[in-house]
């Protein structure tokens, strides 16, 4: 009897269609009632399935299902957003909050940590740079603690050669002292002492360089990245291959933001997705969602009205595509030494050794002003040849007459705006937060920038590394947050 008089009245309900929703996107619209009734279903069915299992059994079976809410659903799973997702289900006691990543790329073959050469180091002039790093490197030490006994990264404590011009190097010499401030170690060598150091380095051109001596080098960045998504899902956080298309919005006239006109203030806390494999569209109900899409955050911030719409909302997502190329090849003849460190010239490309074979990996992107080659492997060979050969052949003589071995190229997330990460809410949304733009920074700061989206939003504000100062505010007030590069 209370069931069917529960059916009538849901009946009843569903009949009043006094319910609309803003996205053109979004094929049908669950009414709240059935969709509160299905959760709670779904909610039972999931515990009396699942208690028994593995983690790798209940990924599966949460794989499977399609979540139509989360408390947080993360837009874009490398390297960020898969830290975001790890350091969130960890605070939050696995089990705390509701954690679901978009991922439209789940072979990361577009995604900027396959261009990475896995650098980390602490030789940057802006103090949250500096700070973030320093804790990559201790996450990295207590890698088997938060991943497993089987965990690594093949970390290579080799260090971080700079090497700066006559032009550049008062400012290198003033980075080194301030970088040991916040913590850094390193040391200032001199032409003479880099040739005994380095004997194979052509440093004629060369006024000074800083060697980072503790916590620098490389290490394996699509295996950390690899770790990052794997220990989320074994936490229950949800990984699903969609695309957001669009966010609904709701005219909110309870809720007042600073910097808006009173009663006019309109939100979102639902997303409309699109599946590879369906036609139609879905929404994600949510409580908070965090951009970390990495170059394609921009085009996820236009979905929001973000730099499209008037007022606070005026403001771009300063973020752009900027293109990577990386090279692997032999040195048959009088390669570098094993202890050689990852080696950052004034030129703009760096490199480093691959394994103790006499292979090698370097990297370059082409300057700003000019045109991008394609991708095509024609394109490749003829900017290594005119752009990157030449500097390389430079430094280090015996890469004079290299062979390549391969070769690939992706793109990046760029802030055109000071070339520093966005971390933080945006100040038009009261639950929509950013974590993007750390160029070629992403993979060493993910660790740091992981842990201060989840203490933002389940703390209520930074605990451990103050990164207030590159919140999206400074884009509204004209103040930009440069790391100086040595020429």
């Amino acid at each position: 009897m209370y069931s069917r008089r529960l059916n009538n009245l849901c009946c009843t309900i569903i009949n009043n269609k006094k319910y609309l929703h803003t996205s053109t996107k979004l094929n049908k619209r669950e009414h709240p009632l059935w969709r509160t009734i299905r959760i709670l279903g779904e909610d039972l069915q999931f515990k009396k399935r699942l208690s028994p299992v593995t983690s790798e059994d209940y990924a599966l079976a949460i794989s499977r299902e399609f979540p139509r809410h989360a408390d947080i659903v993360i837009v874009g799973g490398g390297a960020i957003g898969s830290s975001i997702a790890y350091w969130i289900k960890t605070k939050s006691n696995f089990d705390g909050v509701k954690v679901v990543v978009l991922d439209k790329d789940p072979t990361y073959t577009k995604c900027s940590t396959a261009i990475s050469m896995g650098c980390l180091k602490q030789q940057f002039t802006l103090p949250e740079n500096v700070q973030m790093a320093c804790y990559g490197a201790e996450f990295l030490r207590q890698l088997k603690k938060n991943f497993g006994m089987e965990a690594n990264v093949n970390f290579n404590p080799a260090g971080c050669l700079l090497l700066a011009s006559d032009e550049g190097a008062q400012q290198l010499i003033d980075n080194s002292q301030f970088q040991r401030e916040y913590g850094a170690i390193n040391m200032i060598l001199s032409p003479e002492q880099l040739t005994k150091r380095f004997p194979y380095l052509d440093v004629s051109d060369v006024a000074v360089g800083s060697l980072g001596l503790e916590r620098e080098g490389w290490f394996n960045a699509w295996d950390m990245l690899k770790y990052f998504r794997r220990k989320s899902i074994e936490l229950g956080a949800q990984y699903l291959n969609a695309e957001a298309v669009d966010f609904i919005f709701e005219e909110r006239e309870d809720i007042l933001v600073d910097g808006v006109q009173e009663a006019t203030y309109r939100g979102t806390n639902e997303i409309v997705v699109k599946l590879p494999q369906e036609s139609e569209t879905r929404s994600i109900k949510f409580a908070f969602c965090i951009i970390a899409a990495g170059h394609e955050s921009t085009n996820v911030g236009h979905l929001a009205g973000i730099g499209i719409q008037p007022g606070m909302l005026s403001v771009p997502l300063p973020i752009e595509k900027r293109k990577r190329f990386v090279y692997s090849f032999n040195c048959e003849d009088h390669p570098p030494s094993i202890n050689s460190p990852m080696i950052e010239d004034y030129t703009g490309i760096n490199f480093r050794r691959e394994g103790l074979g006499g292979s090698f990996i370097v990297g370059a992107a082409p300057h700003p002003d000019f045109t991008p080659p394609s991708e095509s492997e024609e394109d490749k060979l003829k900017f290594f040849n005119d752009m990157v050969l030449p500097c390389l052949s430079r430094r280090v003589p015996s890469f004079k007459d290299v062979k390549l071995t391969g070769s690939w190229s992706g793109d990046y997330d760029y802030n055109n705006f000071d070339g520093n990460g966005i971390v933080g809410p945006h100040p038009y949304f009261i639950n929509m937060y950013l974590a993007t733009g750390f160029s070629d920074k992403g993979i060493q700061q993910a660790p740091a920038v992981g842990r201060a989206v989840s203490e933002m939003i389940l703390d209520g504000g930074f605990k451990t590394i103050d990164l207030t100062r590159l919140s999206f505010n400074r884009f509204i007030v004209d103040k930009p947050m440069f790391d100086v590069r040595v020429t």
